[in-house]
């Protein structure tokens, strides 16, 4: 028998039974949307992670951080502390190992912003101009990065800094009343003081006014200078675009090293290491320094050679493996639950396939008297089954896009995981597998009713008719 006549009798037999054949393939698209929209959440996640990487530095880039640190001087793959600073020498030997394509270092303090009634904390990171480009920060429209050669701080704004400002007076900010400050940070110049301590003690009594203690022990007053200081830029976005940068005034780090050596003269510096006496140490350290590899394959093995130097390193390669892990397990369990209804739907398969041999007892035994083989009957019913799990796989692939709209449309991935993007995510090769895993199903599910089929005497069927 030809596989032209074996599909045309298929499709004759499962159009003959409408009702049952719809209620069969219904099964089958409800659990094909199962599997493919849970799947899909997992999927959601993991390309949401992706793209927050990707706007983080990628997946090549290494975060070197060194002894004294603000973010981070312990390394758990050695259980010790940092030993080692990070310093324009060091600077030169990481920028020197073998597959580190450039090495940027970064300073990282802090400042108070004043504006009229307003005054807010600054997470300020001093970087270099090619670092700023490498992280292909999205400025709005007039916006460029500060001139390294203008001697004067100029900062680029991320996105959410007016959050972080409130009323002096205690009227509260952005967290307690929802509503952001008056401020342009593109247009209006800022006040900016680096040496908070002494401002805050010049807010108490006059005899609390910047008291602090010179080398002999006398008492000296220190007034906390103010900086005027304007925007070269603001980060692209609004209050729910998060980014790496979102909550940090970005400079150039010389011209924000050489401001901190004034301001702090014969003082330590907040965020720099000090000798054993609280004095300043000669030379200036950084507080973290920026690798990109050459390729994502030696981050691994260059992030062990740093460790191995004496330092404390963070890859986004460690975090997407160990994200990956529990988003595979993530995954697994949702598909689960969605292979549950498939199954239900491969027990539907079975039960109309056996339902229809015993309707068709007397064609099965004329199609063995006229010569028909037992392989074409095993095909004839199994044919049945896959058209029932491919149609299925179809429809549920159909619906499941209609239901991953709708979920996007209604529910955020940054509402829920605090990573922008769509939560739930189809790509081609899931609508693919699923409609080939329904067939598969389908054909599995069918297969004792068409060995059923095989093994019946064509005598016996026709007589039983």
């Amino acid at each position: 028998m030809r596989w032209s006549d074996l599909l045309r009798m298929s499709l004759g037999s499962l159009r003959r039974r409408k009702l049952r054949t719809f209620l069969t393939i219904l099964g089958v698209v409800i659990g094909t949307t199962s599997i493919v929209v849970m799947i899909s959440l997992g999927l959601g996640l993991q390309e949401s992670m992706y793209r927050q990487v990707e706007e983080s530095g990628g997946t090549t880039t290494l975060t070197v951080y060194g002894k004294d640190n603000a973010f981070m001087s312990y390394s758990p793959e050695s259980e010790e502390e940092t030993d080692q600073y990070l310093t324009d020498e060091a600077l030169d030997s990481l920028a020197a190992l073998e597959h580190v394509e450039s090495a940027y270092p970064r300073i990282s303090t802090s400042g108070l912003a004043l504006k009229g009634r307003y005054e807010g904390y600054l997470e300020i990171i001093g970087m270099t101009r090619e670092d700023m480009e490498a992280q292909k920060i999205k400025l709005n429209p007039g916006g460029t990065f500060p001139d390294p050669d203008s001697g004067e701080l100029s900062f680029v704004f991320g996105n959410m800094v007016l959050m972080n400002f409130n009323e002096k007076n205690g009227g509260g900010g952005y967290w307690e009343t929802g509503e952001l400050p008056d401020i342009d940070l593109q247009n209006d110049q800022l006040f900016l003081i680096l040496d908070q301590d002494s401002y805050y003690a010049s807010q108490g009594s006059p005899m609390e006014m910047g008291d602090m203690s010179g080398d002999d022990g006398s008492s000296v007053r220190r007034i906390p200078k103010k900086y005027v200081v304007s925007a070269s830029g603001v980060i692209a976005g609004g209050e729910n675009d998060y980014n790496e940068f979102s909550y940090s005034a970005l400079c150039d780090i010389t011209t924000l090293k050489e401001t901190l050596q004034k301001e702090f003269r014969g003082r330590a510096i907040p965020g720099q290491p000090t000798t054993d006496n609280g004095k300043p140490m000669k030379e200036f350290m950084y507080s973290s320094v920026i690798l990109r590899a050459d390729d994502m394959d030696h981050v691994n093995d260059l992030a062990q050679t740093i460790r191995n130097m004496g330092y404390t390193v963070n890859t986004n390669m460690e975090l997407i493996e160990g994200m990956q892990k529990t988003l595979l397990m993530v995954q697994a369990v949702l598909g689960g639950i969605g292979a549950v209804a498939l199954l239900v739907a491969a027990i539907g398969i079975t039960n109309t396939m056996m339902m229809s041999i015993y309707e068709r007892t007397k064609e099965i035994g004329i199609m063995k008297v006229i010569g028909c083989s037992l392989r074409n009957i095993r095909q004839l019913f199994l044919l049945e089954a896959a058209f029932i799990g491919l149609i299925g796989g179809i429809v549920g692939n159909i619906l499941s896009l209609i239901l991953s709209a709708v979920i996007n449309l209604f529910v955020s991935s940054e509402s829920l995981t605090g990573m922008p993007g769509s939560i739930s995510y189809i790509p081609f090769w899931l609508m693919l597998a699923s409609s080939a895993f329904a067939v598969l199903v389908g054909m599995a599910a069918g297969y004792f009713p068409a060995v059923r089929a095989m093994k019946l005497s064509p005598l016996a069927a026709i007589r039983g008719e």
